[in-house]
């Protein structure tokens, strides 16, 4: 039985999404962690939109990615920037919020409000900084459902969520079959690629590199290592994207100048963006965090936890599934989400699969793209109907 402390802010209660939600677990029983390693207390922040029903049927959660946060659907309170999801998320959109309760909760060891490195380690009244202890996709999972359990909610309608956010809802899926009526995994893996695992290693070095790295303990120091960790999302953010979609928006195009400057300013449009990309995102993202958050990602392997067939995960399911695949992504290729849907497949799940043409990228999921939201929309549709839920 979960030990929840505090709640901020009662859910469901209007029609306004909540602000600063937050709940606090793991006094009296610590929060065993698959490194072995109890932690307790530690914090929640979540954000809620539209109401929860009367028998808590109609509950959606949303989780998002390796540089999301919970305010999916609101106005950012660091960025002042729309929520990551407002395309999909609100009235009368794919994820109606006249219709369901929508939920999304910062990842244990965010830096949004949920327990992370920059959070207070009560032991030493310092912030945890590397003495937080390393956090899996598993150890997410588990955290989010005692906040589930928490709201009463015994069986969610639906988890979705891209990329990092699609890693989640396999892992509730295959942890907590009986708690999930349906799930939409989106632009995902079951498991980290050598490729990608290179790719954060990139960026977790130029965080270390900086010296305001500080060994971790910046913040004490009063120091930020925003050099690397821009360098850190500047990588990253490249394979968000498409070559197609690099050329279309910028090809080689100078930014503000006629001629080159035959120096290392930013020549090119695509220089300048990938510099406002890195310079934008050092002020609403902690360092450490993405260290923990890539680290997490790079130890998922769904199939490992059930003796390396990935068909185990999903045996004998009641889930009903979606997978979505994007044409033009190569962080999470097609062929990566059509192994989950093998899987499903073998484990006799009722699965059905889309590959969306686009040339966006792996971010296509994050744009508007109408044959994307028309696939959630059915499938959420049918779903419903199925689950006998009646909307007004």
């Amino acid at each position: 039985m979960s030990d929840q402390r505090q709640i901020t802010e009662p859910v469901g209660t209007a029609d306004a999404p909540q602000a600063g939600s937050t709940a606090d677990f793991g006094r009296e029983a610590p929060f065993m962690l698959d490194c072995g390693v109890e932690l307790g207390p530690f914090t929640l922040a979540y954000q809620t939109y539209g109401r929860l029903n009367a028998d808590k049927s109609n509950a959606i959660l949303v989780c998002h990615a390796l540089t999301g946060d919970q305010f999916v659907a609101e106005t950012h309170p660091v960025t002042g920037k729309p929520g990551w999801w407002s395309l999909m998320v609100g009235p009368g959109l794919a994820l109606d919020t006249d219709r369901y309760f929508v939920i999304c909760i910062n990842v244990l060891g965010g830096c949004m409000g949920t327990t992370g490195p920059k959070s207070i380690n009560p032991a030493s009244g310092e912030p945890w900084a590397l003495d937080l202890p390393v956090i899996t996709l598993g150890d997410m999972v588990r955290a989010q459902k005692l906040l589930i359990d928490h709201l009463g909610i015994d069986k969610l309608f639906c988890v979705t969520g891209g990329s990092m956010g699609g890693m989640q809802v396999l892992q509730w899926a295959a942890s907590y079959p009986e708690k999930v009526f349906a799930a939409i995994p989106i632009a995902t893996a079951a498991r980290h690629t050598a490729q990608n695992i290179a790719f954060h290693e990139v960026g977790r070095q130029a965080i270390m590199a900086d010296l305001d790295w500080c060994g971790g303990r910046y913040l004490a120091e009063g120091r930020n290592p925003d050099r690397g960790l821009a360098v850190a999302r500047m990588t990253a953010h490249i394979t968000y994207l498409s070559e197609p979609a690099l050329h279309r928006k910028f090809g080689r195009r100078l930014q503000d100048r006629k001629g080159l400057t035959f120096g290392f300013d930013a020549d090119f449009q695509v220089e300048s963006y990938l510099r406002h990309q890195g310079a934008s995102f050092v002020q609403r993202f902690d360092a450490n965090s993405y260290l923990y958050i890539t680290r997490a990602m790079d130890y998922f392997d769904l199939a490992e936890e059930f003796g390396g067939k990935l068909a185990n995960a999903f045996r004998s399911t009641p889930v009903r599934f979606c997978v979505i695949s994007f044409s033009s992504d190569w962080l999470f290729p097609t062929a990566e989400n059509r192994d989950v849907v093998h899987a499903l497949n073998a484990a006799a799940a009722d699965v059905s699969f889309v590959e969306i043409e686009s040339d966006a990228g792996h971010d296509a999921f994050l744009l508007d793209e109408p044959e994307f939201r028309d696939t959630l929309c059915g499938f959420l549709n049918g779903c419903a109907e199925h689950r006998g839920l009646s909307f007004p």
